[in-house]
């Protein structure tokens, strides 16, 4: 069905990294979503009012907010579709993240509310709602089309790496899970004499367990719009590909910053050789920019670093002190290494020094404990550090 789906009413479905493509899929997500929840919403809540029933009620009106978050999947998706203009240079993408935030609220907001009804009928007195054989089916046949639905939007979340179809996949797993939790109180309750509203207990339930989904669906897509670092695969296609050069000894500095999906903008260091023509280094690293805006779909922008990588000296030192810091961390690494001609009474060291993200000792210390290894490795050096911090993840 998903896939007839996505042939009827998406012109490339495989053309993913478009822009235009992605809001389809998000226009269909969206009206298929409202259609099966439309139903959904009339047929839970006439039957839970016939049944004076609390969860089938709050169930109802779950698919009715559910309503909601496939108009503003549909909407986000638009807006995000945007061209840039003056006030965003960089495109409205990160709106498609802002839709898939509003979804998760949505999630705890629902949440909150069963929460809220489920206790207030423990603590009233209020008594086991009675099932009819039609509530029971319209539960069964839910559970089904959540069900459907959560797949559905899954299958479309993953094609098109969307954080906001992948929040609506997740609410629909949810509502699914809250309805067959309901069929279970029902079966119990059939068999089971039980000396409590077991409905109000399954509702506190499903609505924990609505309010853990939620939580994770609003933190993953807030790291999105506060910026996490780039994917470890995306980090090792950027080395690789510039690496293919030959004349590319090295690269630092590597920062990656995602304005909404298909908008990815970056920059590097790039160490080369201080002999090198400079003409064909600008050419090549031209090739490279491209190559990379190609394949990778990530803007470029490449700063030239000349090295003296033919100095076996500097290239000892370099590689003692690159070994030496490992006992600090073996996660530290250090770059634009130079070195002025050695001299009776002092040498200087001069480079960058990488700190991880989970590195916790202060800079001052750092530079005192480098400076010690380089003074092991010959008395005469004297280091001029510079400390950076890594903004790959790593």
């Amino acid at each position: 069905m998903t896939r007839l789906l996505t042939h009827l009413f998406i012109k490339n479905p495989d053309n993913v990294k478009d822009n235009t493509t992605r809001e389809q899929y998000g226009s269909l997500s969206g009206i298929v979503g409202i259609i099966c929840n439309l139903l959904l919403c009339v047929f839970k809540i006439t039957v839970g009012a016939l049944t004076h029933s609390i969860s089938i009620v709050a169930d109802g009106f779950n698919n009715l907010s559910d309503m909601g978050s496939s108009v503003i999947t549909i909407l986000g998706f638009k807006l995000a579709n945007k061209p840039a203009d003056k006030d965003h240079p960089f495109g409205h993408g990160r709106i498609e993240y802002m839709s898939a935030f509003i979804v998760a609220i949505l999630i705890l907001l629902v949440g909150f509310e069963l929460m809220k009804t489920s206790v207030g009928a423990l603590i009233n007195g209020t008594p086991m709602p009675t099932y009819s054989l039609a509530s029971i089916i319209v539960l069964a046949v839910s559970v089904i089309f959540k069900l459907w639905l959560f797949l559905f939007n899954r299958k479309l979340g993953k094609k098109i790496e969307s954080e906001a179809l992948l929040a609506t996949a997740q609410d629909s797993l949810n509502d699914s899970v809250a309805t067959a939790v309901i069929l279970l109180s029902v079966a119990v309750s059939k068999f089971v004499p039980v000396q409590f509203n077991l409905d109000a207990v399954m509702g506190i339930a499903v609505a924990l367990f609505i309010l853990f989904a939620g939580i994770n669906a609003a933190k993953e897509t807030l790291n999105r719009i506060l910026g996490e670092p780039p994917s470890s695969d995306l980090i090792t296609d950027i080395e690789n590909s510039i690496l293919a050069y030959d004349d590319f000894v090295g690269i630092h500095d590597l920062i990656v910053h995602n304005y909404g999906p298909g908008r990815l903008f970056a920059s590097v260091h790039v160490e080369v050789p201080q002999d090198i023509d400079i003409v064909q280094c600008h050419e090549q690293i031209d090739l490279c920019e491209k190559k990379i805006y190609d394949e990778l779909g990530v803007s470029l922008v490449i700063h030239m670093d000349p090295m003296d990588i033919n100095n076996e000296q500097v290239n000892f030192v370099r590689s003692q002190l690159s070994d030496g810091i490992k006992v600090i961390d073996e996660n530290l690494t250090l770059h634009d290494f130079r070195m002025t001609p050695m001299a009776d009474t002092q040498t200087n060291l001069v480079f960058d020094v990488v700190m991880p993200q989970n590195f916790t000792l202060p800079e001052k210390e750092l530079k005192e404990k480098i400076s010690q290894i380089a003074k092991l490795i010959n008395p005469t050096f004297c280091c001029v550090i510079t400390v950076e911090h890594d903004f790959t993840g790593r």
